[in-house]
């Protein structure tokens, strides 16, 4: 292990480490919480990240999401795979496509856990059911107003379509981090002990829960 990650290798022993360099974990969504969690795990050692999106940046993602101005107008995917590249010399796998039921077997093939970030009903239903159906552990990471979860595949379930407004809606940047920071101590230590540990996080009065 470099130097690259000589902090995270002191609080997670090189034996894990060299763990979370060779598990392939698929981050669906390069949002808010996507693309925050595949940066953080890029930073923690992960080796082989694949991200999934089809959307563009635009000027009102800039706050809650690790793109610059220059960034607007390009597709998430490919500009995250990028910065990460130059930032750690990590390559990581960007896909530039909406996933559906029809390609999620394409999309979603030769991974070990998948991160479900997905802003809307219908992908997370893809997401779900390819990962019921194929008995891939799949974790769900979700926001609403001031609060934000962290479920795993076999207790969750898929919001109402009716929630689907995508474009209007309230989203302070602690609740982003903190979510992310839970999400992924949850995905390492699930590498690490197998261990599915599912969670809800308040803004209001900073409350992390186990659920």
């Amino acid at each position: 292990m470099t130097n690259l990650f000589f902090h995270e290798q002191l609080q997670r022993t090189p034996a894990l480490m060299h763990k979370l360099r060779d598990f392939p974990v698929t981050i669906c969504g390069a949002g808010a919480l996507g693309a925050n969690i595949t940066e953080n795990l890029a930073r923690s050692g992960f080796g082989k990240l694949r991200v999934i999106d089809r959307d563009r940046i635009e000027e009102r993602n800039l706050s809650t999401q690790p793109y610059y101005r220059s960034d607007v107008g390009a597709y998430k995917a490919k500009i995250l795979t990028n910065n990460l590249y130059r930032a750690l010399g990590v390559t990581v796998d960007g896909r530039t496509k909406e996933l559906t039921p029809d390609n999620a077997t394409q999309l979603l093939t030769d991974t070990a856990l998948i991160i479900d970030t997905f802003d809307n009903s219908s992908s997370r239903q893809a997401v779900f059911d390819y990962c019921k159906n194929s008995q891939i552990p799949c974790l769900h990471v979700g926001l609403a107003s001031d609060y934000a979860e962290i479920i795993w595949n076999q207790i969750y379930r898929v919001p109402s379509p009716a929630n689907d407004d995508i474009c209007d809606y309230p989203l302070a940047r602690n609740l982003v981090i903190l979510a992310v920071a839970v999400a992924c101590e949850a995905i390492i230590t699930f590498v690490a002990t197998e261990q599915q540990e599912s969670f809800t996080v308040t803004l209001a009065d900073f409350a992390v829960q186990p659920l």
